[in-house]
């Protein structure tokens, strides 16, 4: 089985534009099947050399021979994703407020600000299916432990369930404020939420109901986990505090200080589950060791606001953060990459008294400071650990991966040293660029075209499974930007408003305007958009000058 190479944007020699793009470019495409496959053939236990394939060498030819993250346990630095691989974006373009891989692998799932949840090919890269889920702004998405559910909430304090299939079995009412994230326990019997209504609340799944309210936060809850394997919950919030909780009796256990801004995200690390990751406004982040109860890294390096985070899913000491300018950092927590200029420092388990000891100062391993334009809202790894995905307010999702064998050039692109300086080194070129783009964006427009007709959707009926959910955003309706929310037609009206002349405006005798409000709320009608209002506003003028 062969490993089909990642396509950048650049032509092969020996093709036309035209003939490389419509004969065999498709985007880029990462089979890294064929690399799983390839080491668990050749791959020995442990006690007998752990490996008896072929050793990795820079050609492109060895591309085939590179090795999973779980065949390389304890060399962290070789899965950092250092390589752009593809960004995606939807016809009608939307911050991406989360992005989550699904449990199997196969395909990314992002969340936008107008409620929609779109769907990714995982080795493609491109569109599947897109669907309205919620009525506003989608703010927390989170799978089961068994991989059965998906639960999300909005910016309207609405929870939905749903199955794998995106049918959507249950709304309830979580919070009067904003939700801004949830997770589930350990046995997937109940979940967390954090709200800006200073709260958080634990819910029992299969009740859909709340048992308990968690408060002890004095301004808006940002973010909240819970464990993998033990009854904690972490909360982090506006105050600055970061709170741990136990769920049983709601009770605070400890509260942790170190930062000086809002706390934008709280995680566990997933592997060993002795480590808490936090981030703030105040540029930094920080690492918690659960069995001291204390800070032991402080992560430097950032110019501008920590927005999110990301634990690798096998490497227990690899971090990634996004910041608010679009930068994307990796950190490795046993190597503290100090730069010229600075002292280094040491590490409380290295030291003579590692409860007063500071922490120590780790800065990243790998930067990549133009990832995206804009803020960086959500990070997820793919459960192998050998692509990462960004969702950014700049309405692009874009996959980064490890650099191949052979590959000289990939910390020279656009997204390392920014679009002048790549040009300038001729890695990057915009005219290209544009046409590339633009020929994605067709290619995006014709699968998203083909993913709804496939999908069998009437036309002004809702998603299956989930009833009155409105138009969806792409079918070709009579307006080419369809709302983001659906209501209902209007009831016919009784007679027609006064003034109007059955439909027709009289200038000498313009309608009357208080009147057909008050009629309107007679029967229960709504009042009209603000566009509307404005258009009858310029009618009464109209009228009154005629």
């Amino acid at each position: 089985m062969a490993d089909r190479p990642v396509l950048d944007g650049r032509q092969p020699p020996g093709y036309s534009s035209r003939k490389f793009r419509t004969n065999c470019w498709k985007g880029p495409v990462t089979d890294y099947g064929a690399t799983i496959v390839h080491w668990m053939r050749h791959r020995q236990p442990r006690y007998r050399g752990s490996y008896a394939g072929e050793t990795e060498r820079p050609s492109n030819s060895y591309i085939v021979d590179m090795l999973p993250p779980h065949a390389r346990t304890t060399s962290p630095a070789d899965s950092v994703p250092s390589r752009h691989l593809h960004s995606s974006l939807n016809k009608i373009k939307h911050p991406i407020n989360v992005v989550r891989w699904t449990p199997e692998g196969r395909r990314l799932l992002t969340a936008s600000s107008s409620g929609e949840f779109t769907l990714w090919n995982g080795t493609g890269f491109n569109f599947e299916t897109i669907m309205q889920a919620h009525d506003s702004a989608i703010r927390a998405l989170a799978y089961s432990h068994s991989d059965d559910w998906l639960v999300s909430a909005d910016h309207d304090g609405v929870i939905k369930y749903w199955q794998p299939n995106f049918n959507n079995v249950e709304s309830i009412r979580g919070h009067t404020d904003p939700v801004r994230d949830l997770a589930f326990s350990p046995t997937d019997s109940k979940f967390v939420t954090a709200s800006d209504d200073s709260t958080l609340r634990i819910f029992d799944f299969a009740a859909g109901a709340p048992e308990s309210t968690l408060t002890g936060h004095g301004w808006d809850a940002k973010s909240c986990d819970w464990h993998p394997s033990k009854g904690l919950i972490v909360s982090g919030s506006k105050d600055h505090l970061v709170k741990l909780w136990d769920p049983r009796t709601g009770r605070c256990l400890t509260t942790l200080h170190g930062h000086k801004n809002t706390i934008t995200k709280t995680l566990f690390e997933r592997v060993r589950g002795h480590c808490l990751a936090t981030s703030a406004r105040d540029q930094t982040a920080r690492v918690f060791d659960l069995r001291m109860m204390r800070d032991i890294c402080l992560l430097r390096g950032h110019e501008k606001d920590i927005s999110t985070i990301a634990w690798h899913p096998v490497h227990s000491n690899l971090l990634s953060t996004g910041g608010s300018e679009g930068s994307l950092f990796h950190y490795l927590l046993d190597e503290p990459n100090t730069p010229p200029g600075h002292s280094a420092s040491i590490a409380p388990y290295d030291s003579a008294d590692p409860t007063s000891t500071p922490a120590q100062t780790i800065y990243p391993a790998h930067r990549v400071p133009y990832a995206h334009d804009f803020a960086i809202w959500s990070l997820d790894w793919h459960p192998l650990g050998h692509i990462l995905a960004s969702g950014s307010n700049d309405r692009i999702t874009r996959f980064w991966a490890r650099a191949r064998p052979g590959e000289a050039d990939s910390f020279n692109d656009r997204y390392h040293i920014g679009e002048a300086a790549a040009e300038a080194q001729g890695t990057w070129d915009r005219r290209g660029h544009r046409h590339l783009r633009q020929a994605e964006e067709e290619q995006e427009m014709e699968d998203e075209a083909d993913g709804l007709v496939d999908q069998k959707m009437p036309l002004r009926g809702g998603h299956p499974g989930a009833p009155n959910l409105g138009p969806i955003p792409g079918l070709p309706f009579n307006n080419p930007r369809p709302s983001r929310s659906w209501s209902p037609p209007l009831p016919a009206r009784p007679h027609p408003p006064p003034g109007t002349g059955g439909g027709v405006i009289d200038p000498k005798n313009p309608p009357d305007f208080a009147a057909i409000a008050e009629m309107m709320k007679k029967h229960g009608i709504p009042p009209p958009p603000p566009r509307v209002c404005r258009a009858l506003y310029h009618l009464r003028e109209w009228a009154y000058r005629a």
